[in-house]
């Protein structure tokens, strides 16, 4: 079975009628890159591929470090209005003049009409989720389904004496990532924590013992072995710097946010694709770790990936598709993150077993050379810059060798929208198309409340009748507005504030509901990245009940020309909470603050070496225009430096060439005189002669002086080429220095800036009562 992905398109991009785009699975087993900027369609080619996998009954494993890839569980059967009800944008409604259910109708219909378009309908999204099972999975946390990383490092099924590399690989990776939750950046090669804690796990997993995380570190203090290497354990890493390392590794042990990474089902990659019997799309959303956990859990996935495949018995058709969406900073072409090494290793080994490897990227630059001329596939959309289209250039050429540049220039140049050239080395010829209609419901990375909707007990049918009141209880009948602690401001929501349908503001409506607005002044400080940011945040708590849940928490934009006094005549509905007390306004307060603290951060990019971040809304083009002119400055410092120094040697050689004309010159003059003396010399001796005297045979100067000069000539030549030797090193080096910087300006990184609870400042909160009913 091929994968349906599209249509063919036309130099215009237009869809050819008739004429649709299939691939070949097993074209997968030798790889894939997704390349296009943001608007290029780069996310929906994604969904499809996976789409079209598990229609093959093919598992995926999937990476999702921004929280696109959850799209694939809005795959709604009934393509029914309600089932996108809870998806839409309201705010985008709102200003179209829509409300949320005719928006939800509105989205249903195009999404049945777009599946016409290309033939399918919903009878092909129900066979889908029939046969297929879909889990989001969120390691480090239970918004979602918890995966349990590092809880028990069972030791894999197989043997050291043949598969020990695939063992170590693992192990290193592990180690990596473990280190680097405690910030410590370790050279597998030279670090002491990393080799100690390598030869730990594979001490136990030698002899078949599983370890956990607990019994790791216990070891790390009393050390199971004697030696490393050649030296006692003592000397190579002493017991007091170990005790050090081990407590580090405790205080991650302990701290109650870590205990999330040891809860839910086990990384089991055999599990992750397959249970019982039915193929999985297992999605592991990282969105809201950080980039040190982040690498962990890529580094500990494919690790294991890796360890599972070797032990697959060999295949050529595709066995298993791992998706990795956003893959910037995780195999750069200068940088060695942990990632790096089982990527390009997966690159290298896993087509033999039947495992393919896609990944997706906005900038081919991101991508290191090795990753790029191992994929057999390239889907190429609209890129952002001629950098990115001549590496995507110089990628292909280096995987196929035959490629006719000039053409694919051309054609890149010219993409437009969700249209790419498909480049596979399994085919004579690159191909245009346009992407069918994806099934999945692309509207957007999910928030962690919303990847709540999904695990197992949120998926669990629920009561249709409504629940009856506990006995004693009564329902409470509207009355009037009831007492609001002291200092807490009372307002109504007026009707035509932007967000009043967020909340289900009813301009008929018979009664008041209560919720809660929140000002909140956030400050993102990170000193070593130069960033001190303020920004404003504001949220409508609706509805509230006698504790903070964030699931109710609406991010908002308000202004006070929202709020009105409530209108008397309007009867209100008794909160549940006790608004009358400030303390419950405290509590409030408080669990805002840690939620904030957990959930916002501001998204930079950083180049370490220049010391440069990203300012806010600065573009990814801006930014990097930004590096090419502090990484240029800091090329011409570099260029005037080595100016200076190859000057003194310049001068120096342009003096000794100087002399050495003038010896010439010399020369030449003494050439000349002695021409003269032996010519006068001669006209004597023929005098002498004709009278008769003894004739005395004069000796010439003439051949002496010419090869002074010729010598003196030679030298003047080696000089002026020793200068000219001189000027090519300097243009040389000069060269090597721009390209070095050119390098330096293009490895950049994402890194997140959290909040600590100073950094959050809670201005304002008000009362607000919504008509509703």
């Amino acid at each position: 079975m091929t994968f349906y992905i599209g249509g063919t398109a036309n130099d215009d991009g237009d869809r050819v009628e008739d004429s649709p785009t299939h691939y070949d699975p097993s074209d997968l087993t030798t790889h894939g890159v997704i390349v296009g900027m943001t608007g290029s369609g780069k996310t929906g080619l994604g969904v499809i591929f996976l789409e079209e996998a598990l229609r093959s009954g093919v598992p995926t494993l999937i990476i999702d470090p921004k929280g696109d890839m959850t799209n694939l569980l809005l795959t709604f059967p009934e393509l029914a209005p309600s089932d996108f009800r809870p998806w839409i944008d309201e705010a985008a409604a709102a200003k179209d003049g829509r409300s949320p259910d005719q928006e939800a109708a509105a989205e249903a219909e195009k999404w049945e009409k777009g599946l016409g378009w290309w033939g399918l309908s919903s009878n092909d999204i129900g066979a889908l989720r029939s046969e297929v099972d879909m889990t989001i999975y969120t390691p480090g946390s239970d918004a979602g389904t918890p995966l349990n990383v590092i809880g028990n490092l069972a030791a894999p099924a197989l043997s050291w004496d043949s598969e020990s590399e695939a063992l170590r690989d693992e192990i290193e990776g592990f180690v990596s990532g473990l280190l680097g939750l405690v910030d410590i950046a370790a050279d597998p090669i030279s670090s002491r924590e990393h080799i100690l804690l390598s030869n730990l796990v594979e001490h136990s997993w030698r002899r078949g013992a599983s370890l956990d995380i607990a019994t790791l570190i216990q070891q790390v203090a009393t050390p199971p072995m004697r030696k490393l290497g050649v030296f006692e354990v003592d000397t190579f890493f002493p017991q007091k710097d170990r005790m050090e390392l081990a407590m580090k590794l405790n205080g991650l042990l302990a701290s109650p946010s870590f205990a999330a990474w040891m809860e839910g089902d086990p990384l089991d990659v055999e599990s992750l694709l397959w249970r019982d019997g039915r193929p999985q799309a297992s999605i592991l959303y990282v969105a809201h770790l950080s980039d040190a956990e982040r690498q962990f859990i890529v580094t500990m996935v494919l690790s294991k990936v890796i360890t599972w495949m070797r032990s697959q018995a060999g295949s050529g058709e595709l066995r298993a598709l791992v998706y990795m969406d956003e893959v910037f900073g995780y195999v750069p072409p200068t940088a060695e993150p942990p990632s790096k090494k089982p990527i390009l290793t997966m690159l290298k080994q896993a087509r033999a077993f039947g495992v393919g490897l896609l990944l997706s990227t906005q900038n081919p630059v991101d991508l290191d050379y090795k990753a790029m001329s191992n994929a057999g596939t390239w889907c190429i959309g609209r890129l952002q810059t001629e950098r990115d289209k001549a590496r995507i250039m110089e990628a292909l050429t280096s995987a196929s060798g035959d490629v006719d540049t000039r053409k694919l220039d051309s054609q890149i140049s010219g993409l437009a929208k969700r249209v790419f050239l498909l480049h596979n080395t399994h085919e004579p010829l690159p191909q245009l198309f346009t992407t069918r209609w994806a099934m999945s419901y692309l509207r957007g990375p999910m928030t962690r409340e919303e990847i709540g909707r999904f695990t197992p007990e949120a998926m669990q049918p629920q009561p249709t009748t409504p629940t009856p009141p506990s006995p004693g209880i009564q329902i409470a009948e509207p009355q009037a507005q009831p007492v609001i602690a002291e200092g807490i401001e009372s307002v109504a929501l007026h009707p035509a504030a932007t967000w009043a349908e967020t909340v289900g503001l009813s301009e008929d409506g018979e009664h008041y509901e209560a919720a809660v607005a929140f000002t909140v002044q956030l400050r993102f400080d990170e000193s070593r990245l130069k960033i001190d940011q303020d920004e404003r945040w504001e949220a409508v708590l609706h509805p509230v009940g006698d504790r903070f849940d964030p699931v109710n928490l609406s991010e908002v934009d308000h202004d006070p020309r929202d709020f009105v006094e409530p209108a008397p005549e309007i009867p209100f509905v008794p909160p549940q909470a006790a608004l009358s007390q400030s303390s419950y306004f405290r509590s409030l307060r408080s669990d805002l603050k840690k939620h904030l603290d957990k959930s916002e951060v501001m998204v930079v990019l950083h180049n370490k070496t220049l010391k440069a971040a990203s300012r806010p809304d600065e573009s990814v083009d801006t930014f990097r225009l930004r590096l090419d002119a502090l990484a240029g400055d800091r090329a011409d410092l570099e260029i005037s430096k080595l100016r200076d120094s190859y000057q003194l040697r310049l001068r120096k050689a342009e003096r000794a060439r100087d002399d050495a004309m003038r010896a010439a010159e010399t020369a030449e003059d003494a050439v000349d005189d002695a021409k003269w003396s032996d010519r006068v010399k001669i006209a004597g001796s023929v005098v002498d002669f004709l009278s008769g005297r003894k004739v005395n045979v004069p000796k010439t100067s003439g051949r002496t002086a010419k090869d002074r000069m010729r010598r003196a000539g030679d030298k003047a030549d080696l000089k002026a080429r020793e200068i000219e030797d001189l000027e090519a090193d300097l243009f040389d080096e000069m060269s090597s220095i721009q390209a070095k910087w050119s390098d330096i300006a293009s490895d950049f990184e994402q890194v997140e800036i959290g909040l600590e609870a100073n950094d959050i400042e809670i201005i304002d909160t008000r009362v607000v009562w919504i008509r509703t009913g």
